[in-house]
């Protein structure tokens, strides 16, 4: 059976990358630093994906095993020696720490096979296989770099699947939404894995995605947290609110459609569908599950801040992205860590150090005093 290590074995690795692997006969390797949920793995060998709908379906994933990265080094290595596809599901902030273990069995694999294996990131960031792979580079002599030539391929991946906060503990079965979406990046003859789409340029893609589905989601997270909302779908109730996501969306749209000559009714249409997946009760999605991490989603790249950016480069409107961004400053969700110290660089040092310590946005800035004039009316 044709092998594939996924790296993250939460809900999205088991609701969506590992379960499209264990579709196409492949068998799915783990790794992960839960104990529990990789012991779990070993003793059941399977799970259910249900999907989140008034008629749900489920999925019985097989063909799973799981490994502890921390306590089972050489059996990752062993395993990527064996794997067609390296995937991950981490977070990006964690490719720098999981880098050297996959160096590691990839520098061991070249020696022996000249089998291809393909590696891919499965993350919410533009190019995030390329910084895992400048991770791993820096773990690799010129050497084994030179042999992984023509045998190691590195290919960047845009992702998108809802999958929310699990209300199921003890059990590795994930509840996700129906709807999904994995594009690759390669003009490489691959091995098929069910539901990846194959592109040449992922560009148009993950900037679509990115600052439609993952704009929109951060935007509904932040207003929904300042009005006290509870979930996802709850907020979008609110007609401000809904207002407020829309135009935001209609904003980065203008962007994307200048920049990528992309068809005005058609990404309207994709705006739309975007909102209804957003509005999907049965995911039960909560405000503070979407808007966590908010330093992470206010940095320059990523999908408040950049759109923001070109937008303004481009002569185009951002005034309900800079209100989104002045939302995000003002979350303050107490579990959330990324928020408690977000807080507290506001409080110690303002607000324009603060934008240009996460997002490099300089104080004269026109957007930044936008958002600063929306973070002090939304203060109020």
């Amino acid at each position: 059976m044709k092998q594939a290590v996924h790296f993250g074995a939460g809900n999205i690795g088991r609701g969506f990358i590992g379960a499209l692997f264990s579709q196409s006969n492949y068998h799915v390797t783990f790794v992960d630093i839960a104990e529990n949920i990789i012991n779990q793995l070993n003793t059941d060998k399977r799970y259910n994906v249900v999907t989140a709908a008034e008629h749900p379906e489920t999925l019985a994933i097989q063909n799973v095993s799981g490994l502890n990265n921390l306590t089972q080094e050489q059996a990752v290595i062993e395993a990527i020696k064996e794997a067609t596809y390296i995937t991950t599901a981490i977070g990006p902030n964690i490719l720098p720490r999981i880098a050297p273990l996959i160096a590691k069995g990839l520098a061991e694999r070249v020696k022996t096979s000249d089998e291809n294996v393909y590696v891919i990131a499965c993350e919410n960031q533009i190019s995030a296989t390329d910084l895992l792979k400048g991770y791993i580079f820096e773990a690799l002599d010129e050497e084994t770099k030179a042999q992984m030539a023509e045998k190691v391929y590195f290919f960047n991946s845009a992702v998108d699947r809802i999958v929310p906060i699990q209300q199921n503990q003890g059990s590795l079965d994930v509840l996700v939404e129906s709807y999904y979406e994995w594009v690759v990046e390669t003009t490489e003859d691959i091995p098929l894995v069910a539901g990846m789409t194959i592109v040449p340029d992922l560009a148009p893609f993950i900037e679509r995605k990115l600052f439609t589905v993952n704009t929109g989601h951060a935007v509904i997270a932040y207003f929904g947290y300042l009005k006290g909302k509870e979930t996802i779908d709850q907020t979008l109730r609110d007609s401000e609110i809904y207002e407020q996501v829309q135009q935001t969306l209609l904003e980065t749209g203008n962007y994307l459609i200048k920049r990528y000559v992309l068809n005005r009714e058609e990404h309207e249409a994709y705006i739309v569908k975007i909102m209804e997946r957003f509005k999907n009760p049965y995911l039960n999605d909560s405000v503070e599950r979407v808007g966590r991490a908010p330093i992470r989603k206010l940095g320059p790249q990523d999908r408040l801040i950049r759109p923001a950016v070109e937008a303004k480069k481009a002569g185009l409107s951002y005034t309900y992205l800079a209100k989104a961004i002045a939302a995000a400053l003002l979350f303050d969700a107490v579990e959330d860590p990324e928020a408690k110290e977000l807080q507290e660089m506001i409080k110690e040092h303002g607000i324009q150090y603060s934008l240009k310590e996460i997002s490099q946005l300089n104080q004269d800035d026109n957007l930044t005093k936008e958002i600063i004039g929306h973070y002090e009316n939304l203060k109020q």
